[in-house]
């Protein structure tokens, strides 16, 4: 098995973006350093009434382009959830927020806001891995590598800004905002966890939740260190196709040219809904809906 850093170079054309695009590729860089991320002490908001099946709506990057199906129907069949999808390969937070026209990859009737005023929904879905290299226009080439607390200054007041667009596009029935926490990288593995720290402390400060989604796709103690394999759950152990070393009992995670995204069939030119059932996805889909379903009341059958 070729060893994730090595590939990261010939990945740079995958990472989060539409694969027909140029992505420039990771560069080498010194240790990050310590991100100070501040936590509001104001009230928690109120947890709204939500129907006993929900409405959500799933919004990010590749990794939600890959996974938008799977968690359709973990929604659907332990919910009841209505439910609507429009992931954008290569986005990140800025691209969702009204007033990026200029080079934004999300069209005018697809950001955050616009969809919530026409779907109303009780749970907005946000997953995003945190473009870094230069990739997305509307960061307006701010890049973890060179600028590192610019980056991350510039992305918690984007968190911040699409906060309060979903917030008041929904009014009276302001959504739920679900931030997904995302698995390691071996490349920038400090980003992730500042990322995700910021998605937290974002959350917390407006009442929102956060689905650790990435706790499921790493060891067993060992949040931020990147595998390739893990041991098969109990499910995967049950289901031939989601426990693809079953006399090891391990699954994979990626494939061996892609240790970011998690569907085990390779990328294409054209972003498309995981084709194949792989168990990172799966388990994802699961930390979101299970989330969801803690704050939804039960569905009656």
């Amino acid at each position: 098995m070729r060893k994730p850093w090595i590939v990261g170079v010939a990945l740079a054309g995958v990472l989060l973006g539409a694969c027909t695009d140029p992505v420039s590729g990771p560069q080498a860089a010194p240790p990050a350093p310590s991100v100070s991320v501040s936590v509001s002490t104001a009230a928690p908001r109120r947890a709204p009434v939500v129907r006993s099946a929900p409405r959500v709506l799933y919004l990010g990057d590749s990794l939600a382009m890959e996974a938008q199906n799977v968690l359709g129907r973990e929604l659907r069949g332990t919910l009841d959830a209505t439910y609507t999808s429009a992931p954008y390969s290569g986005t990140t937070p800025c691209d969702y927020l009204e007033g990026t026209k200029k080079g934004s990859l999300v069209p005018d009737g697809d950001k955050a806001a616009d969809l919530v005023r026409a779907l109303r929904p009780d749970f907005v879905v946000l997953q995003f891995w945190g473009n870094a290299w230069g990739y997305t226009p509307c960061m307006d080439g701010i890049t973890y590598g060179a600028e590192r607390e610019t980056y991350f200054a510039r992305y918690a007041a984007d968190l911040r800004k699409l906060t309060a667009q979903i917030a008041s596009a929904g009014g009276a029935q302001r959504p739920t905002i679900v931030w997904v926490l995302q698995g390691p990288d071996p490349i920038t593995p400090e980003r992730v966890r500042a990322v995700n720290a910021l998605y937290a402390s974002q959350a917390r400060s407006a009442g929102d939740l956060v689905a650790d989604a990435g706790r499921t796709v790493s060891p067993a103690g060992a949040r931020y260190t990147w595998a390739q394999y893990l041991p098969c759950t109990a499910y995967e152990r049950a289901h031939p196709d989601y426990c693809t070393q079953p006399a090891g009992g391990r699954t994979a995670l990626h494939l061996d040219t892609d240790y970011l995204h998690f569907c085990l069939a390779p990328t294409t030119s054209t972003p498309r809904p995981c084709p194949v059932p792989s168990p990172g996805i799966l388990r994802i889909a699961r930390e979101i809906t299970r989330v969801i379903g803690a704050r939804a009341p039960t569905p009656s059958r």
